[in-house]
């Protein structure tokens, strides 16, 4: 009897090349649709209920054009697909990205989507299915360590798509319980593949806007999901001179230089957000340099590190990995002392630990 695994699909290219690839391999692949369920318009309370309705508007990666997708790549590869409505995951998901954006601080919603949907409901889902794997299409790969024999995740041969920076938080005992099969191909190589298959989302262009978010505009989605109090104020430099005026602190993230929307004889850029003020504070590139910074709640994938340990640190998905010291504290925080100055540190984003090309861990940057 083939091994069951569970496929979040979202109608991509990637996961669909993915399904391709378990059904080779000899699987038993199950196809389930995560949909927002914001825009249906009728939904049970209950996490793990099939949507009936198909009507919905297209939003983000969760549209029911996505939907229909993932579903003729199913239907073609014969695979049982499911869509079910996680709208009480998502609306987490939200909040914790309006909370964020309030407090001051850079949200990463991709990797809470990860840890606490496509890595958590995922996983209950297939124990309800008896599956003994999950599998999504993210390009990282998980391999077994020699000699210690435990599972660790590293990052996808292909450094432009690599994606492990986001999977930090998953919980280390699933590790061994999931697959991600385009870890070790290059993207055109996934295309190529879709194509061979006949696969119509061979040639889909890739998403890279916040499936809740239309049109990449935050401040609209801000003043849509949450009716917060005002929240404009001044900005000032790095004196606290008044240099101007701003609608609201949560259209702004640490180390933004355009639509300030304010005019200087040099460029400028958002050094902090001080959300009690109301004030963002500007300054020039240099200003945005640091050689330290905290990070709190820890998630290590394999054993515990020692208290002090050298390693390198991505502050951003798209940011390059440098060298660092990790000063541990006896509680889920720690120190990080950086060999040289990183521009960009945000309060909010992940910062993920490597050696090498393997996740050794991660936290969240809190000043």
């Amino acid at each position: 009897m083939a091994t069951r695994v569970v496929l979040a699909m979202s109608g991509g290219v990637d996961s669909s090349a993915a399904a391709v690839l378990l059904h080779q391999q000899g699987y038993e692949v199950i196809g389930l649709f995560m949909r927002s369920g914001e825009t249906e318009t009728s939904c049970s309370t209950s996490e793990l209920l099939p949507v009936i309705s198909a009507s919905a508007n297209r939003q983000g990666c969760c549209s029911s054009e996505d939907a229909a997708d993932a579903r003729r790549v199913a239907d073609r590869l014969g695979i049982p697909f499911h869509s079910l409505n996680f709208r009480d995951s998502f609306r987490r998901i939200k909040d914790y990205f309006a909370d964020e954006y309030l407090a001051g601080r850079t949200p990463n919603p991709c990797v809470q989507c990860n840890n606490w949907l496509k890595f958590g409901k995922l996983w209950d889902f297939a124990l309800q299915v008896g599956a003994e794997y999950i599998a999504t299409g993210h390009y990282a790969r998980i391999l077994k360590q020699k000699p210690s024999e435990e599972w660790g995740l590293y990052r996808g041969l292909d450094g432009n798509k690599d994606q492990s920076y986001v999977l930090f938080g998953i919980r280390p005992e699933l590790l061994e319980r999931i697959l991600l099969p385009l870890g070790t191909f290059q993207k055109p190589e996934i295309r190529r593949l879709a194509a061979e298959a006949g696969l119509r989302v061979a040639d889909k262009k890739d998403s890279y806007e916040i499936c809740f978010v239309p049109n990449n505009d935050y401040a609209a989605f801000l003043h849509s999901y949450r009716s917060h109090e005002d929240t404009s104020g001044n900005f000032v430099d790095m004196q606290g001179n008044v240099v101007g005026k701003h609608a609201g602190y949560e259209n702004f993230t640490v180390g933004q230089r355009k639509g300030l929307g304010i005019a200087f004889g040099e460029p400028r850029f958002v050094v902090r957000i001080e959300p009690d003020s109301r004030r963002v504070v500007l300054g020039a590139i240099q200003d945005l340099e640091t050689k330290s910074f905290q990070v709190r709640e820890l998630n290590w994938l394999n054993a515990r590190p020692e208290p002090e340990m050298r390693c390198l640190v991505q502050v951003r998905y798209r940011h390059l990995a440098v060298p660092c010291i990790v000063r541990q504290n006896s509680d889920d925080t720690a120190q990080v002392e950086m060999v040289d100055v990183v521009n960009g540190v945000a309060p909010g984003q992940a910062a993920v630990f490597y050696q090498n090309d393997q996740v050794l861990g991660g936290g969240w940057i809190s000043r």
